[in-house]
């Protein structure tokens, strides 16, 4: 029996580099995201081609009524969910000074990256509990942080705390769920070459080359999606509440 993996923004970038390992891994993907389908076929088909019973599902991790129907839609399709991705995120529309930051802007990347996450995750742990012990744990569930969590950036402030939130929602997660066998885990990613990213491209590519990041390229989203198969495998049993940073090594202070 196939395992499932729930990826959240599943269609493109880090969300699809995921996807796309763990299918390879032997997972049936699920993905919740809220662009058409038919936008990313090409990027669909890929994980179609090496598990036909892959699922799309186009929806709103903001959105109750979609989250739910969702997790509906693939329990009844598959019967559980193993691994959890919590991925979909949004950056703020326009960067801009913490002393001009809007309401609205605050309301929408929160509510996306935090509060979508927590319901999200909220969710599919109910579900997990429900759910047969398979080997030495019941489910595994991966929170898509950011190096944002603990660098500061005054130009997209809102971001850096619904991240910061990321971390607490993944400690908060791992403490409650550990007695069921569910263990939680939190990745951040740094640099990575996403359409996210595309904006400030020139700007990275220039701090990569003057030497910031230890390792001296760009991320790609296979770089994200290697690790995430990892903490999903079974060789990750007795750690929970702990992150990963995936950021060339830029986490590092140096002199």
């Amino acid at each position: 029996m196939k395992k499932i993996a729930v990826i959240t923004g599943g269609s493109r970038g880090i969300g699809y580099g995921i996807a796309k390992r763990l299918v390879e891994d032997g997972y049936t993907a699920a993905i919740l995201d809220k662009n058409d389908r038919k936008d990313y076929q090409e990027n669909f088909d890929g994980l179609t081609a090496v598990n036909p019973d892959c699922m799309y599902f186009q929806g709103s991790i903001t959105d109750k009524k979609d989250r739910e129907e969702f997790v509906s839609c693939v329990v009844r399709r598959y019967g559980r969910i193993d691994v959890l991705v919590n991925n979909a995120g949004v950056a703020p529309k326009v960067r801009t000074d913490i002393l001009d930051m809007t309401e609205e802007s605050f309301d929408y990347v929160v509510g996306t990256n935090l509060r979508g996450t927590m319901f999200m995750t909220q969710l599919a742990a109910r579900q997990m509990i429900k759910q047969p012990w398979e080997g030495a744990k019941r489910g595994t569930i991966v929170n898509i942080g950011s190096a944002s969590t603990t660098v500061s950036s005054t130009n997209r402030g809102e971001y850096c705390m619904s991240k910061a939130g990321v971390f607490m929602l993944t400690t908060l997660f791992a403490d409650r769920l550990a007695e069921e066998g569910i263990l939680v885990h939190e990745v951040r990613p740094g640099v990575i070459d996403t359409d996210m990213t595309k904006v400030v491209h020139d700007k990275y590519s220039k701090m990569i080359e003057e030497g910031l990041f230890p390792i001296k390229r760009w991320g790609y989203p296979e770089d994200v999606g290697n690790v995430v198969s990892l903490l999903c495998s079974d060789r990750f049993v007795y750690t929970t509440g702990n992150y990963i940073d995936v950021d060339g090594g830029f986490h590092i202070r140096r002199m």
